[in-house]
């Protein structure tokens, strides 16, 4: 599960939880028919909120994965990447990083100026557009808000990673998630990994005992700099405070966690989901070298974690934003009896995956509407809800310097990034991270 560098810039946990844990399922795969949604009609209508690179791209590959299904709403702080989208989303042809081929259903799209919509409060107005299904995929931030809102509407929801920043987010995720799981509605996250053949094969194998016991091993995310992926835009004249940050959002603890919990998340993702659990401790530390400049927030470009988990093994988890390093994006799983990465197990049942390859940007989507289809909704709420949290509790530990328990974390820490009022106005940055004097909150 390593991509090796380029040379650029008490009980064993290895089974209980893989059948909750694999989007595979048999609560994922099954086919159905003949379930009415908005339209009256087997037509699944979706609506996007938060209209920049990822969200255009998540409802491509919504669109690409199943028929049947129309984008009929688009929501957004700014009315510019409304616009955007709606141009780009109904003119065939272009294709997306995530995406396998060049988008060709421009005739899914049926949004019309009425059912676009902008400012904070653009999410509520998409929920009750008459949509099926929601796409979450703002910055980070507004993810626990935008989901209980869309549950407590009734609608199936797929969100993107992570899902929260903060503590306070992630025990409103995991409220949501139960309340969608009494309701019948369906939660697909976008850890796609979790819906990717290379993994699942091997984790199935992980969790049947093939590599033995799990004692150690290695998470990483680290390449260059997210500037150079169009990351950043110059302040204009006329920006205020909020609005500046929020086109910004990356560089912004309270928007996107840190690169840790934005990008990383993926990685642990994987830990959390070979383990069986989620970790009991982290110890990290981490800083900002490089990217120092005011206009990139507040965030650090480096983490080092150590994570423990509840049978003693340790993981060591690593995060890095700098150009001109070497590269290495990939998990390590060590077993008592061999070693599990990607697509591969080495050891006395050694494995190799030689099966498809299909799109997992679109997959997961595909198994989403599945389990909406069938009846039997996939809902991913929890894991990727923990996932996220093994995040944040590595970027409490580096701001403070401190190491961190997961209970105390996830049950009493009220450390909560939320601004005082959501209006586009000012907005001081919050002061850089610096272990040993940033409070433990």
């Amino acid at each position: 599960m390593v991509r090796q560098a380029t040379g650029r810039s008490g009980e064993s946990i290895s089974r209980r939880r893989f059948m909750q844990g694999s989007a595979l399922s048999a609560a994922a795969m099954g086919l159905g028919g003949g379930r009415l949604f908005a339209a009256g009609s087997d037509t699944i209508r979706v609506g996007l909120i938060g209209c920049g690179s990822r969200g255009m791209g998540a409802v491509r590959n919504c669109a690409d994965s199943a028929p049947n299904v129309e984008i009929v709403a688009l929501g957004d702080l700014f009315q510019d990447r409304v616009a955007t989208c709606l141009k780009t989303i109904k003119t065939n042809g272009e294709k997306d990083w995530s995406s396998s081929a060049p988008w060709t259903h421009a005739d899914k799209v049926k949004v019309t100026p009425e059912t676009c919509f902008t400012g904070f409060e653009a999410y509520k107005k998409v929920i009750n557009s008459g949509v099926d299904l929601v796409i979450l995929a703002t910055s980070p931030h507004f993810r626990p808000m935008h989901l209980k809102a869309a549950i407590e509407a009734g609608k199936h929801v797929f969100m993107e990673k992570p899902v929260a920043v903060d503590p306070v987010g992630i025990r409103s995720v995991l409220a949501s998630s139960e309340l969608a799981r009494q309701k019948g509605l369906a939660i697909g996250a976008g850890t796609q990994r979790r819906h990717d053949p290379k993994y699942v094969e091997v984790m199935k194998r992980v969790h049947n005992g093939e590599i033995g016991e799990l004692v150690a091993g290695q998470c990483y995310w680290v390449q260059g700099w997210v500037r150079q992926w169009g990351f950043y835009t110059e302040r204009k004249p006329q920006w205020t405070d909020m609005e500046t940050q929020c086109r910004n959002w990356y560089y912004y603890t309270w928007l996107s966690g840190d690169h840790i919990v934005e990008q990383h998340v993926h990685n642990l993702d994987v830990i959390n989901w070979a383990m069986g659990t989620h970790p009991v401790m982290a110890m990290g530390m981490g800083g900002r070298e490089v990217r120092v400049e005011p206009e990139f927030g507040n965030i650090y470009d480096h983490f080092a974690v150590e994570y423990e988990y509840p049978n003693g093994a340790r993981i060591l988890s690593m995060a890095r934003q700098i150009a001109g390093c070497t590269d290495r994006i990939g998990e390590r799983i060590v077993g008592a009896k061999g070693i599990a990465t990607e697509g591969t197990i080495e050891g006395a049942r050694a494995y190799k995956y030689q099966g498809p390859t299909p799109n997992p940007y679109e997959q997961e989507h595909a198994d989403l509407i599945r389990s909406i289809r069938s009846g039997r909704p996939l809902n991913e709420g929890k894991a990727v809800a923990e996932s996220t949290m093994t995040a944040i509790l590595g970027r409490m530990s580096a701001y403070t310097g401190r190491a961190m328990k997961w209970d105390w974390a996830i049950k009493s820490s009220q450390l909560d990034l939320t601004p005082p009022r959501y209006e586009l106005g000012d907005l001081p940055v919050a002061p850089v991270a610096i272990p040993g004097v940033t409070p433990l909150v």
